[in-house]
């Protein structure tokens, strides 16, 4: 299905129907969508459990129930496996692609040297502090909304900024199923 499907698209699956979403076979389900979160092909499994889905909406629900029904060191380690945002893996383009498109709309890609540095101190705080990366949804944002959040949520709790982190991984996936499947 996802070859015949790549085949018509000039080599890309997307955008998908649910109906194709649903025809795909468990293996060809996470090859296409086992990056949705980062680095963590172990979510698309588990959502891959919840099919069919009815829409769009039901798929993004199911990514987001895997995510929030697994235990905290799966979490964790999803957490984790985020780059740092405008941070050296991504200016070394040692990033997973979404995540390179993502931050460079935001403008990471081009920072002067001053905002740099300053990423770089918040990225080594906040990581310092948590032992975990700062995450944001940065669709949509400007560097200056991104460096005011990290400003203000480097300065939470650990369970704050935990279940903050968890909660901008669900916007992460959401924006990226949104741009892969289209309605109905």
């Amino acid at each position: 299905m996802a070859s015949s499907t790549a085949a018509y698209r000039g080599g890309s699956p997307f955008p998908m129907t649910i109906g194709e979403v649903n025809a795909l076979d468990d293996a060809e389900f996470v090859a296409l969508f086992g990056e949705i979160a980062e680095h963590s092909p172990w979510v698309a499994a588990r959502a891959c459990r919840s099919r069919p889905y009815i829409d769009r909406n039901g798929m993004i629900a199911a990514f987001a129930n895997a995510v929030a029904d697994a235990d905290e060191d799966d979490q964790l380690a999803l957490i984790r496996a985020h780059p740092d945002l405008a941070g050296k893996a991504a200016i070394a383009g040692d990033v997973a692609p979404d995540s390179r498109k993502e931050q460079a709309s935001a403008g990471l890609g081009s920072l002067t040297p001053e905002e740099y540095a300053r990423f770089t101190e918040l990225n080594d705080r906040y990581r310092t502090r948590f032992g975990f990366p700062f995450i944001l949804a940065v669709k949509g944002a400007t560097k200056d909304v991104i460096l005011s959040a990290f400003e203000e949520r480097v300065e939470n709790s650990l369970e704050t900024e935990f279940a903050t982190a968890l909660v901008q991984i669900e916007r992460i996936i959401r924006f990226r199923l949104e741009e892969r499947i289209g309605e109905p």
